[in-house]
C-alpha cells in the first residue's frame, strides 16, 4: 500500500511537467510555466557560453598559450645572458688570448713589400742545397678575407737527398710557405725532377681589406636582386 502511494505522486509530477511543455506560445514566453522558463534560461546560458568560447575565449586561450611559450623562451634567453654576464671577465681573457694568437700568426704572413724577399728565400733554399731551378712561374694572387695566396709553380732537379733537405728548409722559413701537388720523376736526361706548387701567403693592407668588403657587399646586393 505504501509503495503505491510513493509511485503515484511521482507519476503525477512527471505528467504535470510534461503538460507544462505542451502548447507553449513562443510569442509570449512570459506566460510560460516555471519549468519551461527555467529550461529556456538554461538553454540561453549554454548558447551564450558556447558563443563566448567560440568567438572570444578560444582566441584568448591560444594567445595565452603563445605568451606562455614566449615567457619560457625569454627565461632561457635571460639565463643565457646571465651566464654570459657571470663569465664576462673570463670571456674577455679568452678574447685577449685569441687576439694575441691571431697577431702572432699574422706576423708570419709577409706584407706586399716583403713578398719579394720571401720568394728569394725559397729560391736560396734550393740553390743552397745544390738544386737547379728549371721552372719558376708565379701565378695569379687569390684574395681571401684578410690575406692573399700567391702560388708559384717550381721545378728543380738534383738528387733525392738534397730535395728532401730543400723541403725541410722551406718548412723552417719564418714565413708560411706550403708545397702542394708535389711530384718526383726522372727526366729524359736521367736527372731526378721535383715539381711542386709553392704557395706563399701575405696579409692584405687596410685598403685591400676595405675593397674586399665592398666587392662582397656589391656581390651580395646583386644576388639579392635576382
Amino acid at each position: 500500500m505504501s509503495e503505491a502511494v510513493v509511485k503515484r505522486p511521482k507519476g503525477i509530477q512527471l505528467d504535470r511537467l510534461a503538460q507544462d511543455f505542451r502548447g507553449l506560445d513562443p510569442n509570449d514566453p512570459g506566460l510560460w510555466p516555471l519549468a519551461p522558463r527555467i529550461a529556456a534560461l538554461i538553454l540561453i546560458l549554454v548558447v551564450v557560453l558556447a558563443a563566448a568560447w567560440w568567438f572570444d575565449w578560444r582566441a584568448q586561450g591560444e594567445t595565452l598559450d603563445q605568451k606562455h611559450q614566449e615567457e619560457a623562451q625569454l627565461k632561457e634567453e635571460w639565463l643565457g645572458k646571465k651566464r654570459q654576464a657571470v663569465n664576462l671577465d673570463e670571456y674577455k681573457k679568452q678574447l685577449a688570448e685569441i687576439d694575441r694568437q691571431f697577431g702572432a700568426l699574422l706576423k708570419q704572413l709577409p706584407s706586399r713589400t716583403e713578398m719579394e724577399n720571401l720568394l728569394v728565400d725559397v729560391n736560396q733554399a734550393g740553390l743552397g742545397r745544390g738544386l737547379k731551378f728549371e721552372l719558376w712561374k708565379p701565378g695569379a694572387e687569390q684574395l681571401r678575407d684578410f690575406y692573399a695566396e700567391v702560388p708559384v709553380a717550381i721545378r728543380v732537379s738534383g738528387n733525392f737527398h738534397d730535395m728532401g733537405n730543400f723541403v725541410g728548409d722551406v718548412a723552417k722559413l719564418p714565413r708560411i710557405v706550403t708545397l702542394n701537388d708535389m711530384k718526383m720523376e726522372y727526366g729524359k736526361d736521367g736527372a731526378l725532377k721535383f715539381d711542386a706548387n709553392a704557395v706563399t701567403y701575405r696579409y692584405l693592407d687596410d685598403d685591400e681589406v676595405a675593397k674586399q668588403k665592398k666587392l662582397k657587399a656589391e656581390a651580395a646586393k646583386a644576388a639579392g636582386k635576382k
